[in-house]
């Protein structure tokens, strides 16, 4: 937590201040019952109505200062606490985009959505109860115990024999209940987790008509939580009426022998009614001081976990050259292997193979030979384990991060587009793309029909995803949006799999007419895809078995022959 208070710097005047006003708040309060002692023991017992009224009005004006202090307080504290929690989220995002794929894949997209928005959430209440109460609670427990000696120390000794029983019964319950909403937290994650699955993989859900057996587990696991809940909750339910008991039973006592003390002529009736709202203000306090303790907890305990995701280095460092060396071979790979952090087998095993300026390269092979992880090196998604990949010369360790990937146009397997506008979509590749550009994209990518049918064109909104797209639109889409960066490297990571196979060829044929000439890898599953390439490899369960021409493979090599018969056999079926 220490490490994040750094994003309240900001507001230090905010932190001081709702304190202040809180502080100032409960001494007005604590001079509410004296107010109302005056009233009984000098208006009402003499029957002086004006003096009534006149106090009346103090203690109006007590209640209205006291709102103005306690509105005051909680503007600052609330600014306070959503600055804080802006700051904080700010950092987290911009400390996520960071990150390597590794980092991103060993945490996992619902905990970095939880940490995201759950966790700071906590740290943001914790925040604001802090700065309102952390001070005040104490303040008034105390100064009501002062206050209540200086009317009447015998008096006041009940006290001192409650308020170490309120403190007894908040301290014993809080320590059964904290380590239990620990867990509590816990568990819901486990909740946010299995809603973001069902809600991502619904089509997947219902295909397999699992619908029942997914609901029977959420169903597990919520009850589980509400459970879980149900448990602590019962728990801290005690605490009400556990101190309720305790100061009301000091109430008695303080009644019972307030009035010996009253008939007996050493304090009066105001007196003693001013030492009863002392006790409910010390009831009222430790109650509210209970359920901050719940509040910091939960933010100390979330706070810790966003702590750890910033205690998380990227394991890359990139150097600082802009440039390599003049050569016609852009890119090398020299005995490359590339092992998982999960996985006790390497994903590529050995690979060797260098490209020219301007090549065609098609990468063959079924699914899990590792195809997805060699283009992912290219731009340096992730890192070799050995070997290394140069790029103009260079190793790609050398080069400046935005410097390597401004040269380079990647279409992923997944076809994502974010929401805005097509428009908007394309600039990601260029920014400053003129609309001719766009367009003369759009036309590689073999989009431009489809986009000019649309009723706005360029600005044709697009939904979150992408969803109002089919998938072939949405790949031809972030294609356009590779090519419109004008790359010196363009992958097309299976970029092509929801066209037909016309579609795929016109864009096939397009790419070979790009003025830009950009070094292209084409990642497929499909022989036709990659046939004539200039340079096609071939994976097998992460090693290079094959590697050539589309004539040299389809002669020598087994595992190209396999695949690319069994392909043509069903092409020609159909």
């Amino acid at each position: 937590m220490k490490k994040l208070l750094v994003y309240l710097k900001p507001y230090r005047w905010e932190t001081v201040l709702a304190p202040l006003f809180k502080m100032f708040e409960a001494v007005l309060e604590l001079i509410v019952p004296l107010v109302m002692a005056s009233i009984i023991d000098m208006g009402i017992a003499n029957k002086d109505s004006r003096y009534v009224l006149g106090m009346s009005g103090v203690l109006v004006a007590l209640g209205v200062v006291g709102l103005i202090a306690a509105v005051t307080a909680q503007y600052f504290s609330a600014k306070a606490a959503v600055g804080f929690s802006a700051g904080v989220r700010k950092a987290l995002f911009s400390h996520l985009q960071s990150l390597s794929y590794k980092e991103t894949d060993s945490l996992g997209t619902s905990t970095m959505i939880t940490r995201m928005t759950g966790d700071v959430n906590l740290m943001q209440t914790g925040v604001n109860m802090t700065l309102r109460l952390l001070l005040r609670s104490p303040f008034v427990v105390l100064g009501a115990m002062v206050m209540a000696f200086l009317i009447d120390p015998t008096s006041a000794l009940i006290f001192v024999a409650v308020i170490p029983l309120l403190y007894l019964v908040v301290w014993l319950i809080m320590r059964i209940t904290l380590p239990r909403y620990k867990g509590v937290q816990k568990q819901v994650d486990g909740v946010l987790l299995k809603t973001r699955e069902n809600l991502s993989g619904v089509r997947v859900i219902r295909a397999f008509n699992k619908q029942d057996d997914e609901r029977e587990e959420f169903n597990r696991i919520n009850e589980n939580l509400t459970g879980a809940q149900c448990r602590v909750g019962g728990i801290s339910a005690l605490m009400n009426p556990l101190t309720y008991v305790i100061v009301n039973l000091g109430i008695v006592v303080l009644i019972y022998v307030g009035a010996i003390r009253v008939d007996t002529g050493i304090i009066t009736q105001g007196m003693v009614v001013a030492l009863i709202n002392y006790m409910s203000q010390i009831l009222t306090e430790l109650v509210k001081f209970a359920n901050l303790v719940v509040t910091i907890t939960k933010a100390l305990a979330g706070a810790k976990r966003v702590s750890d995701v910033f205690d998380i280095q990227s394991s890359q460092c990139f150097g600082t050259r802009t440039e390599g060396e003049k050569t016609d071979e852009i890119l090398r790979f020299d005995n490359v292997s590339v092992q998982y952090y999960s996985e006790t087998q390497p994903a590529l095993s050995s690979v060797n193979f260098s490209v020219k300026a301007g090549e065609t390269v098609g990468i063959l092979g079924g699914t899990g030979s590792g195809k997805s992880t060699l283009v992912n090196l290219i731009p340096r998604f992730y890192d070799v384990t050995q070997g290394s990949v140069l790029y103009q010369g260079a190793d790609l360790r050398e080069y400046d991060r935005d410097v390597l990937r401004n040269r380079m146009g990647i279409v992923p397997q997944k076809a994502v587009l974010f929401r805005g506008t097509i428009r908007d979509n394309l600039k990601w590749g260029n920014p400053d793309a003129t609309d001719e550009e766009l367009w003369q994209a759009l036309r590689i990518a073999q989009a431009e029909d489809f986009v000019r049918q649309k009723e706005r064109g360029l600005d044709e909104p697009v939904e979150q995803g992408g969803r109002n797209f089919s998938g072939g639109q949405r790949q031809r889409l972030t294609i356009a949006r590779a090519l419109v960066r004008k790359p010196e490297i363009l992958i097309l990571d299976d970029s092509a799999s929801a066209l037909d196979y016309a579609t795929e060829a016109s864009l096939r044929m397009a790419l070979k007419e790009l003025s830009f000439k950009p070094t292209v890898f084409i990642v497929s599953q499909r022989a036709s895809s990659v046939r004539h390439a200039d340079l096609i490899l071939v994976l097998d369960d992460g090693e290079i078995v094959g590697m050539g021409t589309h004539e040299t493979l389809i002669s020598e090599c087994d595992v190209y022959q396999e695949i690319y018969y069994s392909q043509f056999e069903k092409e020609e079926t159909v």
